[in-house]
């Protein structure tokens, strides 16, 4: 009786989920709607033997905190071909219908958001993958569920049993104006565009967070198999019935004028729509002529995006406002009068740096142009001189950092200026902890943004090394707190003692040293000590670490205020060493590798490899490389040094060889290479 009341309720809520979310049409109240989610709930907390992934349940989504696996799609993501110029979109349908004949094409808006690839197996929801590098992407599946506009389980009956769909996460502008209203609230970072919204929204750790953005999803693309279609508007039209959510904008166009009259439209059309859209996306329509037509290796030849241009406005400069960031780089930033602009409001644009104003001559007072290049991040790129106040004055950019007076510095090479007083200048303290606390760092919980400022002020905090001694009779008095957000966050910082080196490392805050370098330096040093007792030259062996990394990494440890916070973070019990590896075998020992080109397996499972089997990973060509394991498509200049400095060159066969043989290649099985 109880599972037959648990799948009544869940039938019922999958129903009007898509009644409201996708048809527009609800059938009943939110109190009729949210008292049976409630009963659904309460039973399946009282009944987990019922338990189901896919039940309505989930779209609001858990706390608990997962890292996303990578997944190797089915079938390749493939980009799009794109264009600005109507010749050039004339001219790629002439050549499709020169190879193919006169043939049909489905038109479709181009949404502004971000790839995912949904995976139904007998009609249900079973993966959610981002489109990553086209090739394998994140599992995302759990932050998915939450989106109302993903079919759980599908409607009818004549679905393949195993097929992918393809389309994009979106966040209405409705959403994203009320996440940015309340980041704003908070003294958060706010985001600059939907598409940034959705895609960090789509990384979050937790699900009941995603729910709760108000995330969209449209789709617009089959793959499978089997599919039981002769055309794309035919697997369009069956998806709808299917219960997703396919935009209704899309069009068959039979001639180079129907297109034309359908870009025309939407060009001015979309600054109607709900979320954003940057162009319109032209297909072949007969599922023949595509297979006719093929691919190259990036893109399909049967499908172009066509760009909408870059949306500008004209508004006024009220006044120019710096920020400083966490490592003294002072950015201005223009304050406008609030504009319009590809469905958002725009009140503030980056100008960069002090020459890029220069080159604009721009001044407060001045009316000014602002786009979004590409859609995305508004920018100032001009100036209506005709509207100039006739008293206007060049603006004096700043000499003295504006939160602590310290004169400004510019370095060598670097457009930016930067306040170098690091240990006294608010904002940069405040900065470093933020972000030595971040997810991807040290990851402590309970400590946001406006927290971390909270326990400045009131002197608990001055760096990173005295979130370590807080004890949580400290914090339970503070605003906003109390004893229980006090026990958690003591709670987090001693978790954190825990974290693997090379996020510790990260999490040092150190000028150019982004997560992935700090990667490959702590899988190439192994250690903090020996990165800081690392020469220029050595530095640059590390991956991803050039001269510019290796110059910042020591300038970071010559201040004898950093010394200070590693010895005491050190003495608090945080990683500074990389976890021991085990090896597999010795096969590779005494042997140094550089990598280039693509490969059956990823380049980071080469290394991988190279590692477990005693090898080295070198980052470039030199005479101290013993081989270059050589993949397609790799540059030709590695290529050409290595053959000069007799470096043996071999391919990802002899290279899996050399693992299982325990031996070296020979050097004359290399020339059948190339």
């Amino acid at each position: 009786m109880v599972r037959e009341r648990i799948e009544e309720l869940r039938r019922q809520l999958e129903l009007h989920n898509f009644k409201y979310y996708v048809e527009n049409a609800p059938e009943i109240s939110d109190f009729e709607f949210d008292a049976m989610m409630r009963e659904l709930q309460d039973l399946e907390r009282a009944h987990p033997e019922y338990a189901d992934p896919n039940s309505p349940s989930v779209r609001v989504g858990s706390d608990l905190t997962a890292e996303f696996r990578t997944v190797k799609h089915r079938y390749a993501m493939l980009s799009l071909g794109n264009t600005y110029s109507l010749d050039e979109l004339h001219e790629f349908i002439g050549r499709i219908e020169r190879e193919a004949g006169a043939t049909d094409y489905v038109c479709e808006l181009k949404f502004d958001g971000t790839a995912i690839s949904l995976t139904y197996e007998h009609g249900r929801l079973v993966r959610a993958v981002t489109r990553g590098d086209g090739v394998e992407g994140d599992d995302v599946t759990a932050n998915v569920r939450t989106v109302r506009t993903v079919p759980l389980r599908l409607r009818g009956t004549d679905w393949p049993d195993l097929f992918e769909i393809r389309g994009e996460i979106l966040m209405p502008y409705a959403s994203f104006d009320r996440l940015n209203a309340e980041r704003e609230a908070n003294g958060e970072q706010l985001f600059a565009n939907p598409r940034n919204a959705a895609a960090g929204t789509l990384k979050q750790q937790s699900s009941a967070v995603v729910a709760r953005r108000g995330l969209d999803c449209t789709l617009y693309q089959l793959a499978g198999d089997e599919l039981p279609f002769t055309s794309h508007w035919e697997s369009l039209e069956k998806a709808r019935q299917w219960g997703f959510k396919v935009s209704d904008a899309a069009r068959i166009c039979r001639s180079v004028a129907e297109i034309d009259a359908f870009i025309e439209h939407w060009d001015t059309a979309r600054r109607r729509l709900p979320f954003p859209t940057d162009g319109v996306v032209i297909k072949v329509n007969d599922f023949a002529v595509r297979r006719q037509l093929g691919f190259t290796a990036k893109a399909p030849k049967w499908a172009v995006a066509y760009k909408f241009k870059a949306e500008r406005a004209a508004t006024r400069l009220d006044s120019v406002s710096f920020q400083v960031g966490r490592t003294g780089a002072i950015t201005p930033v223009a304050n406008l009068e609030p504009v319009l602009l590809a469905g958002t409001t725009v009140r503030r644009a980056t100008l960069h740096n002090a020459e890029q104003m220069a080159q604009l001559d721009i001044r407060p007072g001045d009316t000014v142009y602002v786009e979004k290049g590409g859609e995305i991040i508004p920018k100032i790129i001009g100036v209506d001189l005709a509207q100039r106040p006739a008293d206007s004055r060049p603006f004096e950019y700043i000499t003295v950092c504006p939160e602590c007076g310290t004169p400004l510095v510019r370095y060598e090479g670097e457009a930016k200026h930067y306040c170098p007083n690091q240990s006294g200048c608010r904002p940069q303290i405040i900065g470093r902890i933020i972000h030595f606390i971040r997810r991807k760092a040290l990851d402590i919980e309970g400590l946001g943004e406006e927290t971390v400022e909270l326990l400045y002020e009131n002197g608990l905090v001055r760096d990173v090394a005295d979130l370590y001694d807080l004890r949580a009779e400290q914090l339970a008095p503070l605003p906003r707190l109390g004893e229980k957000s006090a026990d958690n966050i003591i709670r987090s910082v001693e978790r954190s003692k825990a974290v693997p080196f090379q996020r510790v490392l990260f999490g040092l805050g150190i000028r150019f040293v982004g997560e992935t370098t700090a990667k490959y330096l702590a899988e190439h040093f192994r250690s903090l000590d020996a990165v800081m007792r690392a020469t220029r030259e050595e530095l640059v062996e590390a991956d991803e670490v050039g001269g510019r990394i290796a110059d910042a990494i020591i300038e970071y440890f010559a201040e004898e205020d950093n010394l200070r916070i590693i010895r005491r973070l050190r003495a608090a019990g945080l990683q500074f060493e990389a976890e021991a590896r085990r090896l597999a075998s010795e096969a590779l020992a005494g042997r140094s590798f550089v990598v280039s080109g693509k490969f059956t397996r990823s380049r980071d499972e080469m290394k991988e490899l190279i590692e477990l089997h005693g090898g080295r990973n070198l980052a470039a060509v030199s005479g101290s490389v013993d081989y270059l394991v050589a993949g397609d498509k790799m540059g030709p200049a590695k290529l050409k040094k290595a053959e000069k400095l007799g470096v043996r060159i071999i391919s990802e066969e002899e290279f899996i060889a050399m693992i299982e043989g325990g031996g070296p290649v020979e050097k004359a099985a290399q020339q059948e290479l190339f």
